[in-house]
């Protein structure tokens, strides 16, 4: 019998075409990276998210995703290829400026300083202010109000003035989601937001992601989550797109079988699709 997860990598299933047409909120053209002496992680990618658009990453361990986010969030700069975010190499932008149109949350968060969850929230102000680099003085009066706004639309208010390393994993994820609204960008990037959540807050979190009206790009484990959260699907598999589009069709079954090298079937008779998996 034929075991679909034996199968070669095949090409796509679907694939979002570049179109001058659409502008981008970010595009990655023909972009490799590798770390220092070490193998490729990710090669020749391209595709273009429009703004507005919400796109979930998914694919299995060690598949390239928050490699991918790192060079889309300017961690690290593709040895090939360009990122561009909003029209401009991202790699030409002034650090600041590039903070103040793309904001990102990371699956951990460090938590050996001594500051308090609204510190940290008043951190996503500072690409807003004069000579942010040279250091953080303390958040600007000015600013109260929108920190306040980004505490109470996560439900941290109550932590407001708890050191930032004595909170749970989740209670320290929706404080640096917190930041990221109050760094007011025009993209947000998520790597796996919903690790550490309760079920009410990672829903919750991402009905808010799909309400901002922004650009919003994240890695999700959970793909009935993805299905329900994301307009856009991207599968990655060896550090490559395997499968580009809309939940129903970047989730199928062969796509699936494919990125997790296991036998797959969706349940698509509910509101949600039911993913479940056998070897």
């Amino acid at each position: 019998m034929d075991d679909p997860s034996r199968r070669p990598l095949a090409a796509p299933d679907f694939v979002t075409p570049l179109s001058a047409a659409i502008p981008a909120a970010v595009q990655l053209s023909g972009v490799s990276w590798a770390p220092p002496r070490g193998p490729r992680i990710l090669s020749d990618l391209s595709f273009a998210v429009p703004q507005g658009q919400i796109v979930a990453i998914c694919g299995a361990n060690g598949a390239g995703k928050t490699s991918l986010l790192r060079l889309i969030y300017r961690h690290h700069a593709p040895q090939q290829g360009t990122v561009r975010l909003l029209g401009r190499d991202l790699w030409q932008m002034v650090a600041a400026e590039a903070a103040r149109q793309m904001a990102a949350v990371l699956q951990e968060q460090p938590t050996d300083f001594a500051l308090t969850a609204r510190q940290i929230v008043a951190l996503g102000r500072l690409p807003h202010r004069r000579g942010w680099a040279a250091g953080w003085a303390g958040p600007d009066p000015g600013d109260a109000p929108l920190i306040a706004a980004a505490l109470e639309r996560m439900d941290v208010t109550p932590l407001a003035d708890r050191a930032f390393g004595s909170l749970s994993g989740g209670e320290r994820q929706r404080v640096a989601v917190a930041r990221a609204l109050a760094q007011e960008p025009r993209v947000i990037v998520l790597d796996e937001p919903t690790n550490h959540l309760d079920i009410r807050h990672q829903l919750e979190l991402l009905a808010l992601l799909r309400g901002l009206g922004l650009t919003v790009i994240a890695t999700l484990h959970d793909l009935t989550l993805a299905a329900r959260f994301a307009d856009r699907i991207l599968v990655l598999s060896e550090g490559r797109i395997l499968a580009d589009g809309p939940p129903d069709r970047a989730l199928s079954e062969s796509v699936l079988a494919r990125a997790f090298r296991v036998g797959a079937r969706i349940d698509r008779s509910g509101s949600a699709p039911r993913f479940s998996f056998h070897l």
